[in-house]
């Protein structure tokens, strides 16, 4: 199994009284509560703690884009993933990802990664979102749109790495009379491609399609549910495809804290990963899911398994329903092997920070989870997923 450590980069200074006056840290919040000062401390912190997980062995390390929010300093990770490429060697750079419908122009994301495949030698993993609700308000973009928005740049990026230019592209919403990307990918025919999401259906029947294979990866969701939409990915591939979907093919993200005991680790972890779910990721409803985001199926599906973890939340009550993982490294490394032996994840991306979490802490937890538990998941063979049971999830 493949370990990654995940970056959202907060705005961890954040005053919460001055939070709690506004609906949620998205979109709304205002922007004087941002300190540049304490901006380029952040950044270049955080930025420290990705290079620490290169070095410490971590097979790949990920950032991701959201929009004027406390909750992820990253409007371009192509900023954070260019700093990385020169400053790491052997590692994956994952962007997870860019929202490459959100663009009038989107061949400029396929040139800047194509540019990062390059300088990294073929390092870099291309993620493919339409982004979260919040990032249409943001960006005043027709949430009923994103969906073909997402697969038709889709088409004309992967239509640019791969197909000799110049050549016209006319779609129902992009326009280009020359397709031309200078350079090309360093990877042949272009870097892997890894779909995020919250459990559309219509995104795991795309990602899953032959033509495409691309890494599923899930993520915030109550662990039943994980195996409800990851073996929902196998299922579409073998009922609707024909073919069994790989471990490779899925990958599972949850946030992670580790420290020498269970009871220290729940004590120095609590109001940190409090403040995650309740002060910077709470989002109204509304907000998460603007109409015609996801169609009244796939809108059923994700409010059914999203609305618990929306309330108010506490640490027990997460580590609980596996909405994260946390304990000793002992409890770590049994309840992640459990959680592979039932799902079979080619891999496990870890969000090392989280909320609050002060840069003593995170580099101690990321440390004992370097040296004491991923290399026992390094090592998990394919024989120990268990497999899952036709349930009819493709048809629901």
């Amino acid at each position: 199994m493949k370990l990654f450590m995940f970056h959202l980069m907060p705005y961890a200074a954040l005053d919460m009284e001055e939070r709690d006056r506004h609906p949620s840290a998205w979109v709304t919040l205002p922007n004087r509560l941002f300190d540049p000062r304490i901006g380029h401390e952040l950044y270049n912190r955080y930025l420290d703690e990705l290079e620490l997980a290169a070095e410490l062995g971590f097979d790949g390390i990920a950032v991701n884009e959201h929009h004027q929010n406390a909750y992820g300093l990253m409007p371009s990770p192509v900023v954070m993933a260019s700093s990385l490429a020169r400053r790491t060697t052997n590692c994956r750079i994952a962007i997870l990802g860019n929202a490459f419908a959100l663009r009038e122009h989107p061949l400029t994301l396929a040139e800047e990664h194509a540019m990062i495949d390059c300088i990294t030698a073929g390092r870099l993993i291309t993620g493919f979102v339409r982004g979260i609700g919040a990032e249409f308000y943001s960006m005043a973009a027709n949430p009923t749109l994103s969906h073909e928005r997402h697969m038709e740049a889709h088409d004309l990026i992967v239509r640019a790495w791969t197909e000799e230019g110049p050549f016209a592209f006319e779609g129902r919403h992009y326009h280009f009379e020359y397709v031309n990307v200078w350079p090309r990918p360093y990877q042949d025919p272009h870097p892997p491609i890894w779909c995020p999401s919250l459990g559309s259906t219509e995104t795991i029947e795309w990602a899953a399609h032959p033509d495409r294979r691309y890494v599923y990866a899930q993520n915030y969701s109550p662990f039943r549910n994980v195996c409800k939409f990851l073996d929902q990915y196998r299922e579409v591939a073998q009922t609707r495809y024909g073919y069994e979907a790989a471990s490779e093919q899925i990958a599972w993200t949850a946030p992670v804290y580790v420290a020498e005991s269970d009871e220290r680790a729940v004590a120095e972890a609590g109001s940190h990963m409090e403040a995650l779910f309740n002060k910077f990721l709470h989002l109204p409803f509304d907000t998460l899911f603007p109409p015609g985001y996801l169609t009244l199926q796939s809108w059923k599906r994700v409010a059914a398994h999203k609305r618990g973890i929306m309330s108010e939340q506490t640490i027990e009550g997460l580590m609980e329903n596996g909405v994260v993982i946390v304990g000793s490294p002992d409890t770590v490394r049994r309840k992640l092997i459990e959680c592979h032996a039932a799902l079979g994840f080619g891999t496990f991306v870890a969000l090392a920070h989280f909320g609050t979490l002060p840069a003593d802490l995170t580099e101690k937890s990321m440390r004992l989870f370097a040296t004491e538990v991923m290399p026992s998941l390094q090592a998990l063979p394919e024989g120990n997923y268990r497999g899952f049971e036709m349930s009819g999830l493709a048809a629901e």
